[in-house]
């Protein structure tokens, strides 16, 4: 593996770039140099510039790897000429004209959905229940606390906002399927990850794999810098 390859990692709702916390160490034990991007989580077009200015400032290939509505905004940001392959951690892989939200609505509803709460300016967070249930039931309680008090209320349009032009139609792509996830339901997982030809690893998993299960998330992306 290259030493020059770098890893762009983009956290989604309700959370912020410190959910890699695990993940960056392991990679970095292995060669991997990575960048978290904190993203405002206002609208597609808002997060999608803070990771393309990430990836302005690195020289060299990059694996760009995205969680749950992160996902979302890798599809949108990963035909960046730096980027050589994509990583989906429990993410939203929407094809054109897709967005999270119509992805989520052509499922079975997650369980999550009953616990997220709207503020009067189009916000959205997440209730205790959510977190300790249907969002990182694996987590421990101190993990779960932690979630729920930093996470990033998240704009409705930004979950509404569409795709048009999905990276993973050019760029190779893994998928890390979290098979006890509350949030996206997993046969939704299996379905996106088969239309992009990711090559896919499942791990029995809440949503937040890459705390519950950092070390196959890490092995997922290091597959992906190879």
């Amino acid at each position: 593996m290259s030493q020059s390859v770098t890893a762009v990692l983009v956290h989604g709702a309700w959370a912020n770039a410190a959910c890699w916390s695990k993940v960056i160490p392991l990679l970095q034990a292995a060669g991997l140099s990575s960048v978290a991007v904190q993203l405002p989580l206002t609208s597609l077009v808002d997060d999608a510039a803070a990771v393309n200015r990430a990836l302005a400032l690195i020289e060299g290939p990059v694996v760009l790897v995205g969680h749950s509505y992160g996902g979302v905004v890798a599809t949108a940001t990963g035909n960046d000429s730096h980027v050589q392959s994509l990583v989906f951690v429990a993410a939203f892989a929407p094809d054109e004209g897709e967005s999270a939200g119509s992805l989520g609505a052509g499922a079975d509803p997650a369980p999550l959905g009953a616990q997220i709460r709207p503020d009067s300016q189009g916000f959205l967070k997440l209730t205790r229940n959510g977190i300790d249930e249907s969002f990182g039931q694996d987590l421990t309680e101190d993990e779960r606390l932690l979630a729920f008090a930093t996470q990033g209320p998240t704009a409705a349009k930004a979950l509404g906002d569409t795709v048009s032009k999905p990276a993973w139609k050019s760029k190779p792509s893994w998928y890390v399927v979290a098979e006890q996830d509350g949030a996206i339901q997993p046969s939704l997982q299996h379905k996106m990850a088969d239309r992009a030809k990711s090559q896919k690893v499942s791990v029995a998993s809440s949503h937040l794999v890459m705390l519950s299960h950092p070390e196959k998330v890490s092995e997922a992306i290091l597959a992906a810098a190879k």
